[in-house]
């Protein structure tokens, strides 16, 4: 989503337009050519942190002119959202208690996502899936024309493809691998939601002929604790390591042989195009807005939900004696994946939400007469 953003505005900004962004904190070097506006908040919760960010927000935007506002957290008094995430009512109706739903946190996260999708606001919705609409629109009525659809955007520049071999050379010497081992490889911040604890099974179900050159990497910002643990009980700790962020995420998604997305939930998992545009074989789960994407594509396998970790575990069994070195007729998931994710490429040149927010601006423009 940061990426998202900070491309969109160097869109808008290509196109003649100021751009000011407005957030609790900034990590990294502030770009050049649009003004950046950090306004730290205070509070024992997050969301009281954020009740607070987004009065210091208004309040400048009220006291200075702005022709449009588009924001990437809910909010009441958007023009537009961007919508990244699931619909919250929708999973605290199904996958949470009744005490969940009366606790402040969880009515004040609704009230926001009230304010930006029901029938009666008109805060336009920009979404790279199509997996929650249904969702916003049982529970607010949300309008089809408010909804606008955006292709998935994937940079050429980061998916510049390597040589193969190189690529898993580089892959296996990173972490001190073997040269053949078999590698999954599982990136992504937040490894509880991305079901790391799903793989680590799933591995330490293996036979043991195959799990003894099988090793799972897992790539993201998040404490390893839980997983470390719970590969040493299993007896697979020499088999797993779990690495912080690294830039060099495209070329070692080259170089693993299975690039794994077993998450809990997932509004899209643009991981999971990545890992296609990577030509890398994919084992996903249905839940995952763009799980879809690897069935079209015939890229890999998709895990069905409701999720079975026994269905699961046959089929990363299944990916790796299908993709094992030496196998005669391996399946092509990844020339597949590949091929399609170029089609989308060329969808979106990573100007679809600019050119959307401009028109949006003008036609709010001509409403006001000028």
């Amino acid at each position: 989503m940061q990426r998202d953003m900070l491309r969109t505005a160097h869109e808008l900004i290509k196109r003649g337009h100021t751009v000011e962004v407005f957030t609790l904190s900034w990590q990294g070097e502030a770009p050049k050519g649009m003004a950046i506006h950090v306004l730290p908040q205070k509070g024992w919760f997050n969301f009281q942190r954020y009740k607070k960010f987004i009065k210091a927000t208004f309040d400048y935007i009220q006291n200075n002119h702005f022709d449009y506002t588009f924001g990437y957290n809910r909010m009441a008094g958007l023009d537009a959202h961007f919508a990244a995430d699931p619909c919250f009512i929708e999973r605290a109706h199904t996958q949470r208690s009744i005490l969940y739903r009366l606790m402040p946190r969880s009515k004040w996260f609704a009230a926001c996502e009230k304010a930006i999708f029901s029938a009666e606001s008109t805060t336009h919705v920009l979404a790279v899936a199509l997996t929650e609409k249904p969702h916003f629109q049982k529970w607010y009525g949300l309008q089809d024309e408010r909804f606008h659809y955006i292709p998935p955007y994937l940079s050429p520049e980061r998916f510049a493809l390597g040589v193969k071999t190189q690529m898993r050379k580089h892959l296996r010497q990173a972490f001190d691998f073997g040269a053949t081992d078999f590698v999954y490889m599982l990136t992504g911040s937040g490894f509880s939601m991305k079901g790391l604890d799903r793989a680590i099974l799933a591995l330490a179900a293996l036979p043991e002929k195959l799990r003894v050159n099988t090793r799972l990497v897992a790539v993201g910002q998040d404490n390893p604790k839980q997983f470390v643990a719970m590969a040493q009980k299993l007896g697979i700790a020499e088999h797993i390591v779990i690495s912080k962020g690294r830039t060099d995420i495209p070329q070692l998604m080259q170089g693993a042989d299975v690039c794994v997305h077993p998450a809990y939930r997932e509004n899209t998992g643009l991981v999971i195009l990545e890992g296609m545009a990577c030509g890398s074989p994919m084992l996903v789960t249905e839940s995952c807005g763009y799980a879809n994407h690897v069935a079209d594509a015939n890229a890999g396998l998709v895990s069905a939900i409701p999720f079975d970790q026994a269905k699961f575990n046959a089929e990363f069994l299944k990916m790796r004696e299908a993709l094992a070195r030496g196998v005669k007729s391996k399946p092509k998931w990844g020339k597949n994946g590949l091929a399609y994710t170029k089609n989308i490429m060329q969808a979106n040149d990573g100007s679809a939400e600019a050119l959307i927010l401009i028109q949006l601006a003008e036609e709010k423009k001509a409403k006001r007469g000028g």
